[in-house]
């Protein structure tokens, strides 16, 4: 099979797998509650720090309004809640509740397993080799921005 067959067919393997996904982890969480990996990424960004919307939405690249729909249905599952800025009254900062952590906690070991895993998998290549991949990625991915910038 041809090298840009393949690689049409990888890419197509890692939009079904992330389909409906931020990000790709391996694992899956565990709690009973169901939850996008945004809002389980959101609840591992608020583990560390209390924050914002708009900090949140610029820590995930993702739109406020995408953030906003995240954090109102972790609020309604008990798993953060908002106050205000003693500074500001106009701020509301977001932080998690104790029924959150366990799922923070969780998210961050999948993060920790997947990016372990990626390392096991580039130790199988050289450096030349590794360097090779390092490129391809970097011109596919600014492909992929010129595409996206395209279409705006």
């Amino acid at each position: 099979m041809d090298l840009e067959h393949q690689i049409d067919q990888f890419l197509g393997k890692i939009m079904q797998y992330a389909e409906n996904k931020h990000e790709i982890l391996l694992g899956a969480c565990e709690s009973h509650l169901k939850l996008t990996s945004t809002q389980e990424h959101i609840l591992m960004l608020l583990s560390n720090e209390v924050s914002t919307n708009a900090r949140i939405a610029e820590q995930l690249k993702i739109s406020p309004a995408a953030v906003t729909k995240a954090l109102k249905k972790l609020q309604e599952q008990e798993l953060i809640m908002s106050s205000r800025a003693s500074n500001d009254e106009r701020v509301v900062l977001w932080s998690l509740t104790e029924k959150a952590l366990p799922i923070a906690k969780e998210h961050a070991e999948h993060h920790k397993k997947t990016l372990a895993t990626y390392q096991k998998l580039g130790n199988k290549f050289n450096d030349d080799e590794q360097k090779v991949i390092t490129k391809f990625m970097k011109l596919l991915s600014k492909e992929l921005s010129s595409e996206k910038s395209e279409t705006k």
